[in-house]
């Protein structure tokens, strides 16, 4: 019966409404870790998995790059469409394995390194400085998630793109429908393929910005990415990635991770004594909020993790959300703890030769607009209930009305 139980709750993968009900999510996560780590899941309509857990066992997936491949499946997805990843016309890093990845990512892998993204800490710390000023000009009041959160990242994003400031309200809702296709009030539900509305907006963008960098190239991005001779399908591809996976998933972290420091008064109040904390709190902060649920991997040759047998063709899911709540890696794991010592242990950003590319880009925000904030604020709590995206590969809160008064 035990198992029977544990194995019924591998529907908390698959569907998009049980991630917008967090404590719950982890709850059975959790059971999941102590009793089945690699869970077989077999839920109608989508394709047969393994969930792996634990912080360990996604680690040694991770470390094997040619044994579990992100292809044809980088994603979960219904088992109507998983056939479609493989043949997708518009192809980014994370549908990339091998000689293929490693080629792509160089063309852009010298832009995100630490030495050349220092740069842009002051351009960071401005558009912080204005985040907190808008919030200062709204009264007191404000939805955090939707005012403050989704906006910063994005503004980050489209400067180091190149983007016009105009293009910002189209950028944002695209990248929202992207990632929030399964939740009723983010997707195009008159849409019967919203998902491939979605894209050709963005080739649509995209065709016309590589067109006039490639006229008259600058020194952003864009322009790198245009110049590269790369097929249109994979410049596209890069524009896609950069655009929306560097936006949500930060958005997501900053407003989680305020929530996450308002339910933890303490470690708030150690954050606005000592602001040097913000360094390593960044990290811890992500390991909590962990905005990238799961990857799939797909085995090519047989394997053998924890005594279980992965077997050619058999997909696995990764479970990011699981691993930095795993009590084995992280003591305390459901406690934020912004002087964690291994809190950059965490899998958020994923592991080896798919480690993130804007890891260290997404650090350098969180630090600046969590400086920034605390900084400046006097006092800060809820102001209403907050409700979740519902969707089951990048989430974080929806809606979060806070009360506050700022310097």
């Amino acid at each position: 019966m035990v198992v029977s139980a544990v194995e019924s709750l591998g529907r908390i993968f698959v569907d998009p409404a049980a991630y917008a009900e967090p404590e719950l999510w982890h709850q059975s996560a959790q059971r999941i870790r102590e009793e089945a780590p690699v869970l077989p899941v077999a839920i109608e309509g989508f394709p047969a998995f393994l969930a792996i857990t634990r912080h360990e066992d996604v680690m040694e997936v991770e470390r094997n790059p040619e044994v579990f491949t992100n292809t044809p499946m980088p994603v979960l997805a219904p088992a109507s469409k998983a056939s479609e990843m493989a043949d997708a016309p518009v192809k980014t890093l994370i549908q990339m394995d091998g000689d293929e990845h490693k080629m792509n990512r160089s063309i852009v892998n010298d832009w995100f390194k630490p030495r050349s993204l220092q740069q842009l800490k002051d351009r960071l710390d401005l558009l912080a400085r204005g985040a907190v000023d808008r919030m200062v000009a709204m009264g007191g009041r404000c939805d955090f998630a939707n005012d403050v959160a989704v906006h910063y990242p994005l503004q980050v994003i489209l400067a180091i793109l190149g983007l016009p400031e105009d293009d910002y309200p189209r950028m944002l809702q695209l990248t929202q429908e992207l990632f929030g296709a399964e939740d009723p009030d983010i997707a195009r539900l008159q849409e019967d393929e919203a998902m491939t509305g979605v894209l050709i907006d963005f080739i649509t963008y995209f065709k016309s910005l590589t067109a006039d960098r490639r006229s008259h190239p600058g020194p952003d991005l864009a322009s790198v990415i245009a110049t590269a001779n790369l097929p249109e399908m994979d410049t596209l591809g890069h524009y896609v990635i950069i655009a929306t996976a560097g936006h949500d998933t930060t958005s997501s972290v900053i407003a989680g991770g305020l929530l996450a420091l308002l339910e933890h008064p303490t470690e708030l109040a150690l954050l606005r004594d000592d602001p040097a904390l913000i360094h390593n709190a960044a990290d811890e902060l992500i390991r909590y909020v962990s905005p990238v649920k799961h990857f799939m991997r797909t085995c090519q040759t047989p394997f053998t993790l924890k005594g279980i047998d992965i077997h050619p063709g058999q997909h696995v899911l990764l479970s990011f959300a699981s691993a930095n709540r795993d009590e084995d890696a992280f003591p305390r794991p459901f406690q934020l703890d912004v002087r964690r010592e291994n809190a950059a242990s965490h899998l958020a950003f994923g592991f080896g030769r798919h480690f993130c590319l804007g890891a260290h880009l997404a650090r350098m925000e969180i630090r600046s607009i969590f400086r920034e904030l605390l900084g400046r604020i006097e006092h800060i709590e809820l102001d209403g209930e907050t409700s979740w995206i519902r969707a089951n590969f990048v989430q974080g809160p929806k809606r979060m009305p806070v009360r506050y008064s700022l310097r």
